[in-house]
């Protein structure tokens, strides 16, 4: 056992984890950040996107400096069938203002900047190193076990994961829930810039941010994606696990068939997929929010299931900021009075309570549930609008209808009545 003793241990070298460990040993705590790939990011997927509010507050301009890929002045919401698709597109400067801004970003790069801003800041960085276990005496979580080594520390801080096996062995949480989490796969296919900006009609360093649902995900609770970057696109499908287990399709047949859809089959055209990975996304939102505080340790990041999908955006990596920054200041304040007890880091909560973060799961907490009791969403919807605008664009030469009479014929199939629940539930439910 090493003799070594840390102010704080962080496991785990995504967002959450990094911007906690570069908070703190900026402030001049000894800190050891383990992460069991070969580098930061080497495991870390996401669909691309970050929104800027909560890392700028931390590192300002940090956009000029990071490897960043495209600031997101485009967005796009698709509902697709099988042939059609229909979309709403917002294009505008005020997208990209500085300090609400977003950027696409490919996280193996991005990681590593964050992690390489947290070892100037005086991190000692582990890497290739799975932990196996905690340190746990009379209740209180006292370090790390990680192969034969031990290494403790005052607090120690997870940062691991959806899928916070730590979490698990501490009694924190329990088995993931089939409709708390989605499968998601993700292709990054190279084209060059010039190509991009001319077939999502991008300026230079400009990007689109376009999501889906209906078909990508086989007309289950999901959807799909594309941003773009400098030089490739990161396109992908995600579908609720519990859903997916009722689909007709594999999720891997499901990215395929997306890409080949004729809206989408275009805009691959002469690239070459250089990545693929796959990921398990938190999608419970507020209720799928484990203990995160205990005697000695705090959960940050996906870890602690801060994350939610609003249909119309995804948001993850502005909450892994925003609760590695609560979990800082907690750590911060304890060490002041050098007290770990799970009663003085409730503190953690109150800052957390006080952020966007859990303001922003609170407002929109009845909104994963919505998603799952509406399929109409993406089995009915799609085809409602691709028949629409069929009848609305398609010109055969027989007499024409009231545009009355032509709308309502597609309302009736799904019924107004559901229209206007699922119109009234969703709007409730933001």
């Amino acid at each position: 056992m090493s003799d070594d003793r840390f102010d704080a241990i962080i496991v785990g070298g995504g967002i959450a984890g990094t911007v906690t460990a570069y908070l703190l040993a900026k402030e001049g705590l000894e800190v050891m950040l383990v992460e069991r790939g070969n580098y930061s990011g080497s495991k870390n997927v996401t669909g691309g996107r970050i929104y800027s509010h909560s890392l700028e507050k931390i590192i300002p301009d940090f956009a000029q400096e990071a490897p960043v890929e495209r600031k997101i002045t485009r967005e796009k919401i698709s509902l697709m069938t099988d042939d059609s698709n229909v979309t709403i597109d917002f294009s505008s400067t005020r997208l990209g203002q500085q300090g609400s801004d977003s950027y696409s970003v490919l996280r193996g790069a991005f990681d590593q900047w964050l992690a390489g801003k947290a070892e100037d800041a005086g991190v000692q960085m582990v890497t290739g190193i799975r932990v196996d276990n905690l340190i746990v005496r009379e209740g209180k979580v006292c370090g790390i076990v990680a192969g034969e080594d031990e290494m403790e520390a005052n607090i120690t801080i997870l940062a691991d994961g959806v899928n916070s096996l730590l979490a698990q062995k501490l009694g924190y949480r329990g088995e993931l829930s089939p409709h708390q989490v989605a499968v998601g796969v993700k292709e990054i296919i190279e084209l060059p810039s010039e190509v991009i900006d001319d077939r999502f009609n991008c300026k230079d360093g400009e990007g689109t941010s376009w999501l889906f649902a209906g078909t990508p995900s086989a007309g289950k609770v999901g959807g799909g994606f594309i941003y773009t970057n400098k030089a490739s696109i990161s396109l992908g499908v995600v579908c609720t696990l519990c859903e997916l287990i009722k689909a007709n399709k594999t999720i891997p047949q499901m990215l395929e068939d997306f890409k080949s859809h004729p809206s989408i089959e275009p805009l691959l055209k002469g690239g070459k997929m250089i990545e693929y990975s796959g990921h398990l996304v938190p999608e419970g939102g507020l209720h799928m929010v484990p203990k995160i505080i205990g005697d000695g340790v705090l959960i940050v990041g996906d870890a602690a299931g801060f994350c939610i999908n609003l249909g119309y955006a995804v948001r993850g990596m502005d909450f892994a900021v925003g609760s590695a920054e609560c979990a800082a200041r907690a750590v911060l304040k304890a060490k002041e009075t050098k007290n770990y007890s799970a009663e003085f880091l409730q503190c953690y909560q109150s800052f957390l309570d006080d952020s966007f973060v859990m303001k922003d799961l609170k407002h929109y907490k009845n909104f994963p549930h919505f998603l799952e009791e509406t399929p109409r969403i993406f089995d009915g919807y799609p085809g409602m609008a691709a028949d629409m605008m069929t009848d609305l664009f398609v010109v055969t030469g027989n007499p024409p209808q009231s545009m009355t009479r032509m709308m309502m014929k597609h309302v009736k199939q799904i019924g107004l009545l559901n229209i206007a629940k699922d119109g009234w539930k969703g709007v409730r439910s933001l």
